[in-house]
């Protein structure tokens, strides 16, 4: 295969896009269990969660200015095509350092709501990674936990 692949212009399967919506289903259920579990400042979601921290509250300083922002995901602004590369250049960092940092994963747009469909949107692990650290750093998914814990 001489060729170069361009994804941006791939044409996807319906069999493989529907086994990676599985694969990100299941990785939210999980990650939802866990805030259920244990109490979200406690909870580590890589071995390397201090430094994607602050790389993020360095790189996008937008968002540490404004913490409503990680509370409430504008999903334009966030795929804006300003921001795609500097998402990109930013996850780039992280190759060999998060596994599957490039994976597919529903993170919720609203911090205070559930995962449902209005309420969720496919990223890049990594930026899972990036807003769910930052939201369990700031207790913004301290009432999942909360909520779990009272209804036993």
């Amino acid at each position: 295969m001489s060729t170069k692949f361009d994804a941006e212009k791939a044409e996807n399967l319906d069999e493989i896009e529907k086994q990676f919506a599985v694969k990100a289903v299941e990785h939210a259920q999980t990650y939802w269990q866990l805030l259920e579990a244990v109490p979200p400042s406690a909870l580590k979601l890589t071995k390397i969660d201090d430094e994607i921290y602050n790389d993020f509250t360095e790189q996008f300083p937008e968002y540490k200015a404004d913490p409503s922002m990680i509370e409430m995901i504008d999903e334009d602004v966030l795929k804006s095509k300003e921001n795609k590369k500097r998402w990109l250049k930013f996850m780039n960092a992280y190759e060999k350092k998060v596994k599957d940092y490039t994976f597919g994963s529903l993170l919720r747009r609203n911090v205070k709501d559930d995962y449902t469909e209005q309420n969720a949107m496919f990223v890049p692990r990594m930026q899972f990674y990036v807003f769910e650290i930052a939201r369990n750093r700031l207790g913004m998914n301290d009432h999942v936990h909360n909520s779990a814990k009272s209804s036993k």
